[in-house]
């Protein structure tokens, strides 16, 4: 098509779209509240958030000393070494003793979850006293924090690693329940209703019906949390709930800056190996489209 063409073509398209809209102006006038309305909400986000530095008392001088002061740190951390091969084993067991925690606390929390989902559940039990009541509870479990559960089981049972994998069973077994029942009320009820018309009964349309479709979700959920609570279980050793936050919180008292960094090194990469690992098992378990 030739430059000429191409212009009469726009002209004609021109006209006919400035010939409709003078016979129809209501439909082409311009919504002002669509474009005023975001700019606004913009506004009061950014005021909101201006305000709320200067209610905390956040100053420009203190970001840039600050910032000084993490440079410092950052140079003082370097080269990252254990000192002594005593502690690097001592760290290899500590760790060894985080990653314990977070697949017993994980287990523990998603054996629990999983039946508890399924009174959480509408599409499960439709009275809704149970549904309200179950929801409620969850809620409420998921609502206290890792670091408080870890400091109340301690209180009960003591220092160690048994208040670390109980706080974190009583954490994410609130989320774990919620998630669960989210996903088996997202369920497709054609496959549900095909086993009970087959003659079926509730128990088997639960069996048959309803976790084919869920567990690939629940197991996906599991892996994800079992990688997010190895970094859990490194803060709730602080507290002393044992694992390497113990000595981690020890080495950034005593200002043992580069044993500090050579353990957020081991912490780093196992975390990093754990999310490799547990990609490799979603895509095994739910498909690579998934991902």
């Amino acid at each position: 098509m030739s430059i000429t063409s191409s212009s009469r073509l726009r002209d004609a398209i021109l006209s006919s779209q400035a010939a409709i809209a003078a016979r129809h102006p209501a439909h082409f006038k311009p919504v002002w509240h669509s474009q005023v309305t975001p700019a606004l909400i913009a506004a009061g986000v950014i005021a909101m958030f201006v305000a709320g530095l200067i209610y905390l008392g956040f100053t420009f001088d203190m970001i840039t000393r600050g910032g000084n002061q993490l440079l410092v740190i950052l140079g003082v951390m370097l080269p990252p070494t254990p000192e002594t091969m005593a502690r690097f084993l001592l760290y290899l067991e500590q760790l060894a003793e985080t990653l314990g925690m977070a697949f017993l606390g994980t287990l523990g929390a998603a054996l629990l979850a999983f039946p508890f989902s399924f009174l959480a559940a509408r599409n499960v039990v439709p009275n809704w006293i149970i549904h309200i009541l179950s929801r409620r509870f969850l809620d409420t479990i998921r609502g206290v924090d890792t670091l408080i559960w870890a400091l109340i089981w301690i209180n009960v049972v003591g220092l160690g690693p048994f208040a670390g994998v109980l706080a974190i069973i009583c954490s994410d077994f609130g989320a774990l329940g919620k998630l669960f029942s989210e996903a088996i009320e997202a369920i497709d009820r054609k496959s549900v209703e095909g086993v009970l018309s087959s003659g079926g009964s509730d128990v088997e349309a639960v069996r048959f019906g309803m976790l084919p479709q869920v567990l690939p979700v629940m197991l996906s959920q599991l892996l994800y949390f079992f990688e997010s609570n190895t970094r859990s279980a490194t803060i709730i050793g602080i507290v002393g709930a044992g694992g390497i936050g113990l000595s981690l919180s020890e080495m950034i008292r005593t200002l043992e800056w580069q044993q500090v960094s050579f353990i957020i090194l081991m912490l780093l990469i196992t975390v990093s190996a754990i999310d490799y690992a547990s990609t490799r098992l979603r895509m095994a378990i739910i498909g690579p489209r998934a991902v």
